[in-house]
């Protein structure tokens, strides 16, 4: 059984940046992807970002170029480093575990999210 648990959250004014922790246990077998999503108030999850088992990542055109995600496969932890955040940014951020070349959000076991708050 796969666990996840998201870290880093947190309030931060318009410009600011935010790390991201997402550490994986229990069994991961055929859940070798991961992906990072959101959900603001009033709308409904979407994804940030995705990266697979060669490293090859996905970002949501709204992020790219200011969000970037990495993972360290030996602390089986996933990143999402968020740069020059905004108002929109604004979210419960979730992390999730799936295996490569599925639907992610019907196959994939996912955490509780971190809050992140972008407020002037």
């Amino acid at each position: 059984q796969v666990h996840l648990a998201e870290s880093g959250g947190g309030s931060v004014s318009p410009g600011g940046s935010l790390r991201l922790s997402c550490v994986v246990s229990g069994d991961t077998y055929r859940h070798d992807c991961m992906v990072w999503s959101r959900q603001a108030p009033g709308k409904e999850r979407e994804r940030v970002a995705s990266i697979d088992t060669d490293g090859s990542t996905y970002y949501e055109a709204a992020v790219k170029g200011r969000f970037f995600i990495s993972k360290d496969n030996a602390k089986k932890t996933l990143y999402l480093q968020m740069n020059s955040l905004q108002p929109d940014d604004t979210a419960i951020y979730y992390c999730a575990a799936y295996p490569c070349g599925t639907w992610w959000e019907r196959t994939g076991v996912w955490g509780q999210g971190t809050q992140v708050t972008v407020s002037s």
